[in-house]
């Protein structure tokens, strides 16, 4: 049978473990450790003027691309591009 001390000293440290678990999500969230990543990522490969008007020329084209298969899946009239 366990004694009470061993009993204490399991609950105080899991107590201390649960605390400094809850500081640590709580400095995370306060300083932004959970953010996008993506999103320096994607600043870092659109730095150029240039780069960013490739991206957007891309962009335009997959939502034209879009628009011409949701036309075709109506079946309706579409007249000529």
């Amino acid at each position: 049978m366990m004694d009470a001390w061993v009993i204490a000293m399991m609950l105080s440290a899991s107590l201390m473990l649960g605390a400094f678990g809850l500081w640590a999500l709580l400095w995370g969230l306060k300083t932004g450790q959970f953010d996008d990543p993506k999103k320096f990522l994607d600043g870092a490969q659109l730095d150029s003027e240039e780069a960013l008007q490739d991206a957007i020329m891309l962009e335009k084209k997959k939502n034209e691309l879009m628009e011409k298969k949701k036309r075709e899946k109506e079946g309706g009239y579409a007249p000529p591009d």
